[in-house]
């Protein structure tokens, strides 16, 4: 279960700085009243699953180190 939970922490963790950029890149600008403002034009979803993946495998990886029983 502990190689389960690391497996889980990187995916989770590389699948979430993919899908960051992916969103930090598909954001419009635009001005008014001489405020800058931005509008996200994203999907929202993989970035808030791969980020309960990361969550989930740290949980797992924890919760295994943690057996009386390793």
């Amino acid at each position: 279960m502990k190689a389960l939970g690391i497996i889980l922490t990187i995916l989770g963790l590389i699948a979430s700085i993919i899908f960051a950029v992916q969103v930090s890149q598909n954001s419009e600008t635009f001005n008014f009243l001489g405020i800058q403002i931005g509008v996200s034009s994203a999907n929202w979803t993989p970035l808030i699953v791969s980020g309960l993946v990361f969550v989930a495998g740290i949980i797992i990886w924890i919760a295994a180190g943690s057996r009386p029983g390793k």
